[in-house]
């Protein structure tokens, strides 16, 4: 391999085409690939992956008119389906695999219309997450002639008459410079109105909402994962659209819902764990909004606004707890929830009902539809339930506190058999993010159900740069203090070997995206720590990640390596320029796709090549770089499980866990 930049060995990797790259890839696949089909119990495990996702996913369910439109994957299905239920009766809408039964093709997002007469989705191919925006009309399920390039992360509003949508866009074939624009119905994409983004950073993040009415048109533009700036427009007022700051130029983050009387702002401004203003759309300066929720004793993860008021999900030391605040005033807590996490809710303001997705960590997800009328108590109903062939009874699920390096309290989830005593015995697993304010809550993963039946322990660290505990939790883990995030991580594995929950000698590491920057990290500060590391599309070269895809966007999160002063912390933690010569690393599988459009397949080649030329042991660095996949949304149900058996599969052959 030719070096070509000082300290940077391996920048030849970083040109994917390149016909010697190619060739290098290919022999780190077989090379993986003749190490990962050898080990002992691969067809047990694959029998035993196929059951567990092959039971049924389910997403929120959202009501529109008479119909209620939701996701579902169901049985051995490659990819999600849009389906919709009209009294009672059930029926696909938007199936991928119908449409390619390769499996490839991927519903990114979707939007049903007001009174549910259209749909507006976005398909991608192989992982890439580059939708192009299609329509489907509910009754037949005809498809519009209307198609729309570049939605990537389409945000979408519906007209009330249903005659066009408010929506982002980036230009052809961009990852910045998103606008946003109106598109009526049966015209053409490219003569839509520019409305609103000119003049704005390439790198804001652009989000719509509307009001009920239509009257008020809200956008969020988004400067990385802790500030926002909101205008709103009201669309009844004659001539162009004219957006009026809401909340512009505050080091915080602004989460906005236009209803048709009052504007529901939730902030952290003065606020770490979240408050939530009613500001009466003609008087919009921030001496005339009025709290309504105050600040709490835990983070108001988000809100929702219903005809009876707002429905509001805290984390409460990274437990769920919904409430209702009613239009009076009166606040009410919305049943026991157990174990179970809020992933996700979705209301209207003209409807008494809601729907709440919830799951833990060993229940698949289930709808619940809550109904909130006037005057009336809250009444609630399971509307569909996933089940999964496991038995949640026969493990325990515990919170731990330990303490960090800083003496920060950090919690961490533990989950074992309840026959897995605490005597240091007991291999264990240790999974972390740490970032973009993304909370890590009980949620079901059928991809540890077979560590754990085999009696192995599996950990998930709540670190600093996530949002469980709010703003200052998040903005602890960001830029300069992002070693918090590593010495968090650390300090885990430290006391899940010196409190008997593992043996020390059998912990492996595992995390993606910026987890796996977060394992990678790990694995060059402390490889004695961990038998085996499992990183997963990981950001490695900190140097020069906001040269790919999208990496500009993660700049206020992480910092610029063009500003020297960034670049020196940066450097200071960069996995990929912190691998030592002669140090013997811990066995480290790396995975990576070569689609991937959001964190490039370079940092993981340039991690695994540079990890296997420095390391003086003899476990084993593993790169396996898929051709036919991205990032991980999208990936079809066969390749999931693949990847599966590899993951697990290693962890176990390095640990010496015979997994069932």
């Amino acid at each position: 391999m030719s070096v070509d930049a000082p300290g940077d060995p391996f920048r030849a990797l970083e040109n994917a085409a390149d016909p010697a790259t190619v060739a290098w890839t290919a022999a780190q696949n077989a090379r993986t690939r003749a190490v990962l089909d050898a080990l002992p119990g691969r067809a047990a495990l694959a029998r035993r992956f196929e059951e567990l996702l092959s039971v049924d996913s389910l997403g929120v369910p959202i009501e529109r008119g008479a119909f209620t439109f939701f996701t579902a994957r169901r049985g051995r299905s490659s990819q999600a389906t849009l389906y919709v239920n009209h009294d009672g009766a059930v029926r696909p809408l938007v199936d991928p695999a119908a449409l390619d039964p390769s499996g490839l093709t991927a519903l990114d997002w979707w939007y049903a219309s007001p009174l549910g007469t259209f749909v507006a989705f976005g398909l991608s191919q192989s992982g890439d997450e580059r939708s192009t925006l299609a329509i489907v009309r509910t009754a037949g399920g005809a498809r519009l002639d209307d198609s729309i390039p570049d939605t990537r992360y389409c945000s979408l509003g519906w007209l009330p008459d249903e005659s066009g949508f408010y929506y982002t866009r980036f230009p052809p074939g961009g990852n910045y410079d998103s606008r946003v624009y109106l598109h009526v119905l049966g015209t053409p994409w490219a003569s839509d109105a520019r409305l609103f983004g000119d003049g704005r950073s390439a790198e804001d993040m652009l989000e719509v909402s509307l009001s009920a009415s239509g009257r008020y048109l809200s956008v969020r533009a988004w400067s990385g994962w802790a500030r926002s700036d909101v205008f709103l427009a009201d669309t009844s007022l004659p001539g162009p659209l004219r957006f009026a700051p809401l909340a512009v130029g505050r080091d915080a983050v602004y989460d906005v819902v236009p209803g048709d009387e009052t504007i529901f702002v939730r902030t952290n401004d003065g606020a770490p764990r979240f408050r939530v203003f009613a500001v009466d759309p003609a008087r919009l300066e921030r001496d005339a909004w009025r709290e309504v929720v105050a600040e709490g004793r835990g983070a108001l993860d988000g809100f929702a606004l219903t005809r009876a008021g707002l429905v509001l999900h805290t984390l409460e030391d990274v437990r769920s707890v919904l409430r209702l605040r009613r239009r009076d005033g009166t606040l009410e807590v919305l049943g026991d929830l157990g174990d179970r996490s809020v992933l996700a809710i979705t209301a209207d303001e003209r409807s008494d009902a809601f729907f709440v997705l919830g799951a833990s960590f060993l229940e698949p997800p289930a709808a619940l539809r809550f109904v909130a009328a006037e005057n009336s108590p809250v009444a609630c109903a399971v509307w569909e339930r996933a089940r999964a062939p496991i038995d949640a009874a026969a493990y325990r699920v515990e919170q731990e506190w330990f303490v960090s390096r800083d003496g920060t309290r950090v919690p961490m989830w533990v989950l074992a058999r309840h026959d897995v005593h605490r005597d240091g015995t007991a291999a264990a697993v240790l999974y972390g993010y740490g970032g973009f304010d993304i909370s890590l809550i009980p949620e079901f993963t059928a991809g540890i159900v077979p560590w754990l039946e085999a009696g192995g322990v599996y950990a998930i660290a709540n670190l600093r740069g996530g949002g469980e505990f709010g703003d200052a939790w998040h903005r602890a883990g960001m830029r300069e203090r992002k070693q918090n995030v590593f010495d968090d991580f650390i300090a885990a594995a430290e006391y899940l070997g010196s409190s008997g929950i593992a043996d020390p000698a059998r912990i492996a590491v595992y995390g993606g995206s910026n987890g796996g920057l977060l394992v990678a990290a790990f694995a060059t500060q402390r490889p004695e720590l961990a038998s085996a590391v499992v990183c997963a599309v990981p950001l490695a070269d900190m140097l020069r990640y906001h040269l790919f895809p999208i990496g500009r966007l993660w700049i206020p999160e992480y910092g610029d390596p063009d500003d020297p002063r960034d670049a020196a912390f940066l450097g200071a933690y960069s996995p990929y320029h912190n691998v030592r010569d002669g140090v013997a690393y811990p066995a480290t599988f790396v995975e990576t796709a070569e689609a991937d459009g959001r964190v490039d397949p370079m940092h993981a080649k340039k991690f695994a090549a540079r990890l296997a030329a420095a390391t003086s042991g003899e476990a084993p660095i593993l790169l396996y770089v898929e051709q036919n996949a991205g990032h991980g949304a999208g990936k079809p149900r066969d390749k999931v499980v693949a990847e599966l058996i590899d993951r697990w599969g290693f962890i176990a052959w390095r640990l010496g866990q015979r997994l069932p």
